[in-house]
């Protein structure tokens, strides 16, 4: 049966089994779920008996027309239905922004959610993937990620807010100045399918700047925030244009009837569903706090409804991920199939502490035996990292999972002069100038000059998860190594290190190193190291999370509903 169960795991690519799978497998109930990143507390359980007393009707009869369903939801959160499109899961919208809306060329950090990688791969459009770097703890720097398109010719962006696995955390007003910096692309995506869990910022979603500009797509989910992953529910907001033609391509009844029950009910548990995010959170950082109490664990920032979690020296996520199934009817994510992760990486989900207290029993006796702080045991022989795609796996592989070798020395002052002189002058990222652009550039897509650099995180400095500051990774002052770079097999699969204009070069100049094999990870934060942070020069979260506790919140936390 346990060879059954794991054997599952291996039979899989980008993402884990079904529940309904392990179920089948098992003795026909699921295990403990720390891999699914839903909302525990939601529906409560009076709602799930009104939906169970409607089951009949809700399966036997047509759902209304999508167009219906979206103009409930609008009324809910308070958005023109002309801006928005509802799929049928956000995988339906990526689909369908991909085949509409990506003509050639995709840039996305990694590691990110599979989708995005992925489906531009399956359509042939070339994906640039921009490594998030350990040493920095997974934080995505808006400035280099903007030098990084510049230099390939990206025509799409793409960003999740948070970040999956890692929950990484972008301010709104960083988001923005970005969309300024990028306006001559022809798209760009933030997707904030994890958004209404995080509390960094009173009102972090960008919603209302996309709903105005001609290229910005922001994708948010139902079923994750809702608890209802099953249903299949989600939408797009963007100016009528962009939202008008992802629409006029999906099908009249795109959304099932199980959507239509819960969009139209909700309007009466708007108290019930604030309640049950407050309680994810503070979920949150007592799961993270038990997490880093455990000896060699780097727990990660996180502004999502999980945590990334790198394992002790010596420990296999395969097979901890196994033994937590076999041995304690607990499943967890093991993110060695994510590109730019590696099998030393876990990603759990926020659940109740009754829950975390089972997780973290079994974590103990998987990695230390019985004791706790015993040595670490050598589980297996170590997988290595694997996206599937050799080109990719040889790049990591050569630089330890570091990403692209010399990126983050030369963002920081020699080898990107964009960056370096904004750095210098304090004005943080490159203006769209700096790389090739029309003869004429209209007055909109120039970069604001009173961009600060430490807005971005840029000479050394960022934001994680709870808008936490980050240290600056040690530096080295070292030349930089010179690593071959891999024969790509596959055109779409473009990792390679981006071209740098030629200049002369210091003797010696500070570089960001990859994580040696076998230490552990620099600059992973406990829960205590988050706790009531922001960045500098912005203000706390309010500690009661949505503005008006009263109503339903409209789209992620824009203020109250009338």
């Amino acid at each position: 049966m346990a060879d059954n169960v794991t054997s599952l795991f291996r039979s899989t690519a980008a993402h884990s089994p079904s529940m309904a799978a392990l179920a089948r497998e098992s003795d026909g109930t699921g295990p403990v779920d720390f891999c699914i990143p839903c909302n525990p507390y939601f529906p409560t359980p009076a709602m799930m008996d009104t939906m169970s007393a409607r089951l009949r009707d809700i399966i036997t009869f047509y759902p209304s027309s999508a167009d219906t369903i979206t103009a409930e939801l609008c009324n809910l959160l308070q958005l023109p239905p002309q801006a928005v499109a509802m799929g049928n899961g956000s995988t339906e919208l990526i689909t369908w922004i991909d085949h509409l809306l990506v003509r050639e060329s995709l840039a996305v950090p990694v590691p990110t959610f599979g989708r995005w990688t992925d489906q531009p791969m399956e359509t042939g459009k070339r994906v640039d993937m921009f490594p998030l770097q350990e040493s920095s703890g997974f934080n995505l720097d808006l400035a280099q990620y903007a030098e990084f398109i510049r230099a390939r010719g990206t025509r799409v962006a793409v960003i999740c807010n948070p970040n999956n696995p890692d929950g990484g955390f972008l301010h709104k007003h960083a988001l923005v100045q970005f969309m300024d910096a990028m306006a001559d692309l022809d798209l760009i995506i933030i997707d904030e399918s994890f958004l209404e869990f995080a509390d960094a910022e009173a009102e972090p979603s960008v919603v209302q700047e996309a709903m105005i500009r001609p290229n910005v797509i922001v994708l948010r989910s139902l079923g994750k925030n809702f608890g209802l992953h099953g249903i299949r529910f989600g939408y797009m907001v963007a100016n009528p244009s962009l939202a008008g033609r992802v629409r006029s391509m999906l099908p009249k009844w795109n959304l099932n009837a199980f959507a239509e029950y819960v969009v139209f009910m909700l309007k009466e548990h708007g108290q019930e569903y604030m309640q049950s995010l407050h309680q994810v959170r503070r979920d949150r950082l007592d799961m993270a706090s038990q997490l880093s109490a455990l000896p060699g664990l780097t727990v990660y920032p996180s502004q999502g409804n999980f945590l990334f979690v790198r394992l002790p020296v010596g420990a296999e996520g395969t097979v901890v991920r196994d033994r937590m199934l076999t041995e304690h009817r607990i499943l967890i994510r093991e993110c060695g199939n994510k590109i730019g992760s590696s099998s030393r990486f876990v990603r759990l989900v926020v659940r109740p502490q009754v829950d975390v207290r089972r997780l973290v029993s079994g974590l103990e006796q998987v990695l230390y035996g019985t004791r706790r702080g015993a040595a670490v045991p050598e589980l297996g022989s170590g997988m290595n990292y694997s996206s599937g795609t050799a080109a990719v796996d040889r790049l990591v592989s050569a630089t330890n999972g570091g990403g692209m070798p010399g990126l983050a020395a030369q963002a920081l002052g020699t080898g990107m002069p964009g960056l370096a002189a904004a750095a210098a002058a304090g004005t943080g990222m490159p203006t769209p100038m700096q790389a090739p652009m029309p003869a004429q550039m209209p007055a909109a897509m120039q970069m604001p000059a009173a961009m600060s650099a430490q807005s971005y995180g840029g000479a050394g400095q960022s934001y994680g998860g709870a808008g936490m500051q980050m240290q600056q990774a040690p530096m080295q002052q070292q030349q930089p190594q010179q690593v071959p770079q891999p024969q790509m097999q596959q055109p779409q699969m473009q990792m390679q290190q981006p071209p740098v204009p030629q200049q002369p070069q210091p003797q010696q100049m500070g570089q960001q190193q990859p994580t040696p094999s076998g230490v552990p990870a620099r600059n992973g934060l406990t829960a205590a190291q988050v706790r009531g942070t922001t960045g500098p020069g912005l203000a706390p979260a309010p500690a009661t999370g949505w503005p008006a506790a009263q109503s339903w919140p409209n789209a992620a936390g824009m203020g109250q509903a009338g």
